[in-house]
């Protein structure tokens, strides 16, 4: 499947990895990273020679703690959509569903902050487009 914004331009985009992970109630985990104010989801951008499950993997490690392997990755698609933090830039980003059993998330390495979140709570805090636009739960 792949989800691409209509007039979406390539040129100047950053691609990334992302990971839709949900709790029991089905809301959604996303991180704020230092010294920006919007939540995302947990993810970036590939170090040389990685697939985008393996810098999915290697980031849910660094960023929240979570250990999960790029073979129990689900693959979702490709999503565009604006960058929440680069001005001009598009953010393409291949997503995977990402299951965590009696993991739990903590803050780490960049990450200021995260929250398990809502449609409901795009009102009360600012949520990237990639998240906003597919991934918030009703």
């Amino acid at each position: 499947m792949q989800e691409t914004r209509p007039g979406a331009s390539l040129a100047r985009s950053i691609r990334v990895s992302a990971a839709v992970i949900t709790d029991a109630r089905g809301r959604l985990l996303v991180v704020r990273k230092g010294g920006t104010t919007a939540f995302m989801q947990p993810g970036g951008k590939p170090e040389p020679g990685e697939t985008s499950a393996q810098t999915l993997s290697r980031e849910l490690e660094e960023e929240v703690g979570l250990r999960v392997a790029p073979e129990d990755l689900r693959p979702l698609g490709e999503f565009t959509a604006a960058a929440a933090n680069e001005p001009g830039f598009e953010v393409v980003a291949d997503v995977f569903a990402a299951e965590i059993a009696t993991q739990h998330p903590m803050v780490a390495a960049e990450i200021a902050e995260l929250r398990w979140v809502t449609r409901a709570d795009a009102d009360s805090i600012e949520i990237a487009p990639l998240a906003r636009e597919y991934f918030l739960p009703a």
